[in-house]
């Protein structure tokens, strides 16, 4: 007789959850900070606020995607973006639910929110409310927090896909061909 632990399912696995958290604690970032920037400083009007010699908040309205490429100044490439941006946000959310790596879930969700967050200010405004600027690193290009949520995330998936390649083949035990040749030799 099997012991009653041997026919439970193995529980889920709660990483999805947390997964799921961290996409909704980038959006919030991203939302908040674009709310802060665009409602409360005056940053509209004067387009810059110097910081530090190294960090700067400067207003600047992104119309294509990370960096300035891809720029969508007609209506329908601007659609086109928010389309690509909830393919993407849909298929990297997919795979968040299959994934069995931390580090994999850690990224996807980090892409996840980042696109929902750029997604968000193109369907409210037409483009995305850019602010972070770090030019006094040389650092050409103004962000916020969701372009850096994607960034992070992009480089930590690479990072994982680099480090954890997809296992080797069936082993020849395994293989089809193999069961074949052990059925005939029988």
């Amino acid at each position: 007789m099997t012991s009653p632990k041997a026919k439970r399912p193995p529980a889920p696995s709660p990483a999805p959850i947390w997964g799921v958290g961290l996409i909704l604690l980038i959006l919030g970032l991203d939302q908040i900070s674009k709310y802060w920037v665009l409602n409360h400083l005056d940053l509209l009007i004067l387009g810059h606020i110097e910081i530090s010699p190294i960090f700067d908040l400067t207003m600047v309205w992104n119309y294509g995607v990370s960096f300035g490429a891809l720029k969508a100044h007609a209506d329908w490439q601007r659609w086109a973006l928010v389309a690509l941006s909830a393919g993407i946000a849909s298929i990297f959310a997919i795979w968040l639910f299959k994934a069995q790596r931390r580090q994999t879930f850690l990224a996807l969700s980090l892409v996840i929110g980042g696109a929902i967050g750029n997604m968000i200010d193109r369907v409210r405004f037409g483009a995305v409310a850019d602010f972070l600027n770090f030019s006094g690193l040389y650092f050409p290009w103004v962000f916020n927090v969701a372009d850096a949520a994607i960034t992070v995330g992009a480089i930590l998936l690479a990072l994982d896909m680099l480090m954890n390649p997809d296992d080797p083949p069936q082993s020849k035990q395994d293989s089809p061909s193999d069961k074949s040749s052990e059925t005939s030799a029988a």
